[in-house]
C-alpha cells in the first residue's frame, strides 16, 4: 500500500538558503556589471572609429568617380542615392545600407564639407553617446582627424 503522508526528511532548499544564494548572486553582478558596461562602451567607440574609416574610403571612391566629394547639401546621403548634379559618373551606392550612415548610438555621422580639420577636405565624425560636441568616455567625439 502506498503512503501519501509527507515525510519530515524531505530533500530541498529552504527559503533562507535561496535568499542567501540570491544575495550572493546580486553582489557578484554588482561587481561585474560596471566592467561589462565599460567594455560595451569601448566596443561602441571602436566600432565608430572603424565605421568612420570605412565611410572615408567610400567618400574617396565617390570622389574618384564623380571628381569631387559630396557637397554639404548632399551630405552622406550621396553615398546611398545619386545627387541630382552627379550625373552618370555616380557609380553607387557606395554604402549598402542607409543604416551605415549612423553611429553605434543611432545618430547620423556628421559630415562637413569643406572641412576644417582633415587634410582631405572634409570632416567626418560621431558626437558619441550624448550627441553633443566634446565629452569624455562614451560621450567623447570620434573623428577622422
Amino acid at each position: 500500500m502506498k503512503n501519501n503522508n509527507f515525510s519530515a526528511n524531505k530533500n530541498g532548499f529552504t527559503l533562507l538558503e535561496l535568499l542567501v544564494v540570491l544575495v550572493i548572486l546580486g553582489l557578484l553582478i554588482s561587481i561585474a556589471a560596471p566592467n561589462l558596461f565599460e567594455q560595451l562602451g569601448a566596443a561602441k567607440r571602436d566600432t565608430a572609429a572603424i565605421q568612420i574609416v570605412n565611410l572615408g574610403a567610400s567618400l574617396d571612391l565617390y570622389r574618384l568617380n564623380v571628381g569631387r566629394y559630396p557637397s554639404q547639401d548632399d551630405g552622406l546621403n550621396a553615398m546611398v542615392k545619386a545627387p541630382a548634379d552627379a550625373g552618370s559618373q555616380w557609380k553607387g551606392p557606395y554604402v549598402k545600407k542607409e543604416q551605415s550612415l549612423k553611429d553605434p548610438w543611432g545618430n547620423l555621422y556628421v559630415y562637413t564639407f569643406p572641412g576644417k580639420h582633415n587634410k582631405k577636405g572634409y570632416d567626418l565624425y560621431s558626437l558619441g553617446a550624448d550627441g553633443q560636441e566634446g565629452g569624455e568616455g562614451d560621450n567623447q567625439d570620434i573623428t577622422n582627424w
